[in-house]
């Protein structure tokens, strides 16, 4: 059997987090590897993201739903059942991951937020090149049906399969189930993944090690870049190593990697052609 052909995705997520993000992200896609970039279209420094995106005509931006720990779009009274008491999404995402799947009212604020940051995004006018969740939500199949059912509505070609070739056998049935989804909504994904394991920790040491044996078909490499800061960017961040991040993909040494591969570079549209 012929091996299947080799493409490469380069991604920033959490773009729009912060301004110290939202600088690397335009630093690494002008100097650097840096093709993709995934909005966080309700966070604080959303606006100024887009802002730069639109001046980065080859910079592909997709939508990083987020709906754990961060900030809602949706009107706070329209869906106070996904909210802690600041307002914001929680970091409990098994309890809410119960709550979806099993109290329909929940659902329903849900399937709101969801079209809340689909809508936001289409008003920014940018292409929409891909859709991922933050931390992989959409692992969970009643985010992943609401996702696949409001996406279709907004012209969303692409999702993130987040599956990397060391994740546990537990783990890949369910993988599977998410990919045979994804090929029956007719939503084209990437074959794997790497960033999971190592995430917040995506050197230049790893970047090479990767590069060195890239699996076939379409990976997407997925990191946290920033500048440097006297705090960190969030409490789930504390131990990121966000310049380090920065710095490979500014290496001239993963450039020169990544070309030697011969792999075809670019966002989800470019790659896997949609």
């Amino acid at each position: 059997m012929a091996a299947k052909p080799r493409g490469l995705i380069v991604t920033a997520d959490d773009f729009g987090l912060h301004s110290r993000v939202n600088l690397a992200v335009e630093h690494a896609h002008r100097h650097g590897v840096l093709t993709t970039a995934s909005l966080m279209i309700g966070a604080p420094a959303a606006r100024d993201a887009v802002a730069r995106a639109r001046a980065l005509p080859g910079l592909r931006v997709g939508l990083h739903l987020v709906l754990a720990d961060g900030d809602a779009v949706a009107p706070r009274a329209d869906i106070s059942a996904l909210l802690d008491g600041h307002g914001r999404f929680g970091d409990n995402m098994v309890r809410d991951g119960v709550r979806f799947f099993f109290l329909p009212h929940v659902r329903q604020q849900l399937a709101r937020e969801i079209r809340a940051q689909f809508e936001a995004f289409a008003r920014t006018g940018l292409t929409l090149d891909h859709v991922n969740t933050h931390k992989h939500f959409h692992l969970h199949p009643t985010v992943l049906g609401l996702i696949l059912e409001i996406g279709r509505e907004y012209g969303m070609r692409a999702m993130r399969l987040p599956f990397e070739v060391s994740a546990p056998l537990w783990l890949r049935p369910w993988i599977s189930q998410v990919r045979a989804k994804l090929d029956r909504a007719g939503v084209v994904h990437n074959d794997y993944v790497v960033g999971i394991a190592d995430s917040g920790r995506m050197d230049e040491a790893v970047w090479l090690a990767a590069l060195a044996s890239l699996p076939d078909g379409v990976g997407e490499i997925y990191c946290h870049p920033a500048f440097a800061g006297d705090r960190a960017l969030s409490r789930g961040m504390l131990e990121y190593r966000h310049a380090d991040e920065l710095q490979a993909l500014l290496s001239p040494r993963v450039a020169a990697a990544i070309r030697g591969v011969g792999v075809r570079v670019g966002g989800f549209g470019d790659v896997l052609g949609v």
